[in-house]
């Protein structure tokens, strides 16, 4: 007789955005062998603030068969081509980060290195220059890139500025449409069996005992099964992404919504502004050590110019994540399984990038040890990954006009990190792993940005004459001025496309 092993039932703690991707993405691959519960409780609210997202989301709808413009009118959403990060690197100073190309790679060989030897000639000006993604959005302009681009100067990407809620609805919506079953209830109790440990089932408060073969904890910073019942264990980063604390707004939109997020430094940290079709999101991310919370809501405060459409809301964390991301029967995701930060908007994509890990390592009931590991070694890879793109951000300013800054500039770095930007200074040599969100185009609008240039570029460029080179060099600026100018405005491409019913 065949023991039959399949997990038949996945019971998943938590709902908000992280949930119900969660819940949508999963019964989209196994809508017909595994049936889905998610419990969460209408008296508990969610985190909620992540409005900007990276361009990977775009990608995750779709698998679900959703359309860019039917999200964007559900979600009162704006076109994100990037973030302008403002006074990062050094007071006054700015750039942006897109998500997209620089200029023309030549013979194998990124174009940085090209534009490095003209930049030392004084024949390059900005790498934002040479990116039609970062001057569509200094000009304000957006249009979708398109299906079979001629080179790669006509390269780009985006990702939305959305009301998180509204996406969560879109998502619940879909994972209910298609057979996942809802509880509106607190968890209780979580009931561990006693020959293994493993998670047998969660009472709740309305006295239903709910069984299941997988358990998805999403139930945000506390961890309630995976750390509070299976005692995961959390790695904790805050020496060296030193800040914990935000203090959250949102505020009525003044001027149309600019095609990008601003990410603006201030003395103990940062603060962002989101636009979307029918408000400004606003959010000052800052270290407690080196302000407090009084002084950290009227930095925020003193620096939005829209009337305010709630109260101030502030939130502590501890960046890090769990050590063991999966653990019996039990897997985090989302802010269970971790947190960094705002910035950069990385933790829907890495709910996205742990829903596909699931996919991939989709356990049976035996929850095999060599599948767990993986999963667990694949996921400390990225986040540590991510990890060092944020720190970048950070100990790469020159800025030595407070302690905060100072702090960061001078500490001591993880030798993962060390290890990438020795090479790209030494030789200008990007390092690209499997499991990693940011791809070398990132990393080069952030090492530019923050002015880390190579000591030498590629030797093969020499086999170019510089002429050719500067002559290459401002025809690709030329182009990309002129698919700007024929660019519409990013308010009249919302006007026309995607403008929520009610704003």
């Amino acid at each position: 007789m065949t023991v039959n092993k399949r997990v038949e039932h996945v019971v998943i703690v938590g709902g908000g955005t992280a949930g119900w991707m969660t819940a949508a993405g999963l019964i989209n691959y196994y809508k017909k062998n595994v049936n889905f519960t998610l419990i969460e409780s209408s008296e508990i609210g969610t985190v909620g603030v992540g409005e900007s997202t990276i361009a990977t989301i775009r990608r995750f709808y779709a698998t679900l068969g959703m359309q860019d413009t039917d999200v964007m009118r559900a979600t009162q959403a704006t076109c994100k081509l990037g973030i302008e990060f403002q006074h990062w690197y050094q007071q006054g100073a700015s750039f942006i980060h897109p998500f997209g190309l620089f200029g023309q790679d030549v013979a194998n060989v990124p174009f940085h290195h090209y534009w490095l030897k003209m930049q030392l000639q004084g024949a390059a000006s900005d790498m934002g220059d040479y990116s039609l993604g970062v001057n569509m959005a200094r000009a304000g302009k957006f249009t979708q890139p398109p299906d079979n681009p001629q080179n790669m100067l006509s390269v780009f990407d985006w990702a939305l500025q959305f009301d998180a809620s509204l996406f969560a609805k879109l998502m619940r919506d879909f994972a209910e449409h298609h057979g996942v079953r809802r509880i509106d209830a607190k968890v209780e109790q979580v009931n561990l069996k006693a020959d293994n440990g493993f998670i047998e089932s969660v009472k709740l408060d309305n006295g239903e005992v709910v069984s299941g073969d997988l358990f998805i904890d999403c139930s945000g910073f506390n961890g309630l099964l995976i750390e509070q019942a299976l005692h995961s264990g959390y790695e904790d980063w805050s020496q060296w992404l030193v800040c914990d604390r935000a203090v959250t707004v949102q505020s009525e939109l003044v001027g149309p919504p600019t095609p990008y997020t601003i990410a603006m430094a201030h003395q103990a940290g940062w603060q962002w502004k989101i636009p979307l079709q029918h408000r400004q999101g606003n959010g000052h991310v800052y270290s407690s050590q080196y302000i407090s919370d009084d002084e950290a809501k009227a930095v925020l405060l003193n620096n939005i110019e829209g009337k305010l459409l709630n109260e101030p809301r502030q939130f502590k964390f501890i960046p890090g994540r769990r050590k063991q991301a999966w653990r019996k029967n039990c897997i985090a995701v989302g802010l269970a399984a971790g947190f960094l930060e705002p910035l950069e908007s990385t933790s829907i994509a890495l709910v996205e990038t742990a829903i596909e890990k699931i996919r991939l390592l989709f356990p049976d009931k035996s929850m095999n040890q060599s599948v767990i590991d993986e999963f667990n070694e694949m996921t400390r890879l990225e986040y540590e990954r991510v990890r060092d793109f944020i720190i970048l951000h950070y100990h790469g300013t020159s800025r030595t006009d407070s302690p905060m800054w100072n702090y960061c500039r001078t500490m001591p770095i993880p030798d993962t990190l060390a290890h990438k930007m020795a090479l790209f200074k030494q030789r200008g040599h990007l390092v690209k792993y499997r499991w990693e969100i940011f791809q070398p185009a990132s990393w080069v609008a952030l090492y530019t940005g923050m002015h880390i240039l190579p000591q030498s570029y590629d030797p093969i460029v020499d086999n170019f004459d510089p002429e050719y080179l500067r002559t290459s060099l401002d025809a690709m600026k030329k182009s990309i001025n002129q698919a700007v100018a024929a660019t519409p405005s990013h308010a009249d491409f919302i006007a026309q496309h995607c403008a929520a019913a009610n704003k």
